[in-house]
């Protein structure tokens, strides 16, 4: 067939096959342990729920306006005062189908075909995909093997004529590295100097452990909202665990917000507006249940790397945030992928490949299910790989005997 090349040539997302395959598994009764999901198994919160269900009861389920309704908005623009310190305009805020759309259609507005975006590695799987999507090139800059933070002098260096923006995502899917403060402030001011685009995706700013607290990239900007260069993309998916509900937002100048809520009007046309209720009710409803999260991500961590650091020649460096990790296991596997493949076969634990996160050799692992779960996936992958373990393991209740 004569397809569009350049939509042939985008890659599946890992991360969506992976999730389909392991219920795919699980419905056939398989005993398979999920540490691939990049969604916490919380309820949404009633406050959510409750304002989509008064929402339905009226029966008016209608278009919406194609930016977002007003009320979730201006709830936007409250949350970005308490949370960002900058008060903004409702016409600096767009609503989009999650941060994913916002993110693409961000890029959209911005970027023309040959322009470059920098994007540091690791770095979250769609990053590349969709600025080749748009006709851009991403350009990557490698972050410290010890650390998963790139080097400000490093990423800086990346920017040529061409560049038009630097994305960054910290706390870091997939590493759980939490970018310093004084690169935060360092990036954002050389892109208000030079007038490039910082885009700072910032889903999980608020999942931050050990009592920390992510930087905030517009608390380093001396300008108002219409002259800064920095857009902040959020959304209710992984601070409230409402991943089902596709809301997300951009925070951005007016002209910009302009221009995609023009491509969001002439591709999806608008938001639903149950959804955009409930995540007005999650917003302005009780906060408890992100505290809750975090608490029990933290745990969870805590679980993770006790665990890892049972099997021999794993590293991996100490989340400071989000629900992931990045575990080098390139002494037993260089390839990331045939490692994911191999563990999935014999132990029955799903893993994401580093490979498409830029860090071939390591493994993201989520811990946003529960500590059990965790616990055993990892005691899985260690029987799988240790010749020092035991020859024998129970899996879903059954002998496993090791014989390869």
């Amino acid at each position: 067939m004569n397809l569009s090349l350049l939509a042939s040539s985008i890659a599946e997302s890992p991360t969506l096959r992976l999730n389909a395959l392991a219920k795919s598994m699980l419905a056939q009764g398989a005993p398979v342990i999920h540490l691939g999901g990049g969604e916490p198994k919380n309820k949404a919160p009633q406050s959510a729920i409750a304002a989509a269900e008064a929402y339905l009861n009226t029966g008016d389920v209608k278009y919406t306006p194609s930016a977002g309704t007003l009320s979730l908005r201006k709830a936007v623009g409250d949350y970005t005062e308490a949370n960002y310190g900058r008060k903004v305009a409702v016409e600096n805020i767009i609503i989009s189908a999650g941060a994913k759309q916002t993110l693409y259609n961000l890029l959209f507005t911005l970027v023309n075909p040959g322009d470059e975006v920098i994007v540091p590695a690791p770095y979250w799987v769609s990053y590349p995909e969709m600025v080749r999507m748009v006709g851009g090139v991403p350009v990557t800059v490698a972050s410290g093997e010890e650390t998963h933070v790139p080097r400000a002098e490093e990423l800086l260096a990346a920017v040529t004529a061409r560049t038009k923006a630097i994305l960054i995502n910290s706390p870091n899917n997939p590493s759980g590295a939490m970018y310093p403060a004084e690169l935060v402030e360092e990036v954002v001011r050389f892109c208000e100097r030079k007038g490039i685009w910082l885009i700072a995706d910032d889903i999980y700013h608020k999942l931050v452990f050990d009592g920390k607290t992510a930087p905030n990239p517009l608390g380093f900007t001396d300008k108002d909202s219409e002259s800064t260069h920095v857009i902040v993309i959020n959304a209710v998916s992984k601070i409230y665990g409402m991943t089902g509900f596709r809301i997300g937002w951009a925070v951005a100048p007016k002209p910009i917000i302009a221009i995609m809520n023009n491509i969001q009007s002439a591709t999806t046309s608008c938001n639903s507006g149950v959804l955009m209720a409930a995540a007005e009710g999650a917003l302005k409803g009780p906060q408890e249940g992100v505290r809750e999260m975090v608490s029990m991500l933290e745990n969870n961590r805590n679980t993770m790397l006790k665990a890892l650091a049972e099997i021999p020649g794993v590293h991996v460096v100490k989340p400071q945030g989000t629900f992931y990790c990045l575990p080098d296991f390139s002494l037993y596997q260089k390839d990331s992928l045939a490692l994911c493949n191999f563990l999935l076969e014999k132990v029955f634990v799903v893993t994401v490949p580093g490979k498409e996160f830029g860090a071939e050799g390591r493994l993201r692992l989520s811990y946003c299910g529960s500590a059990e779960e965790v616990a055993e996936g990892v005691a899985r992958i260690r029987w799988a790989l240790d010749p020092s373990a035991p020859k024998e393991i129970r899996i879903g209740g059954k002998t496993a005997v090791r014989d390869w």
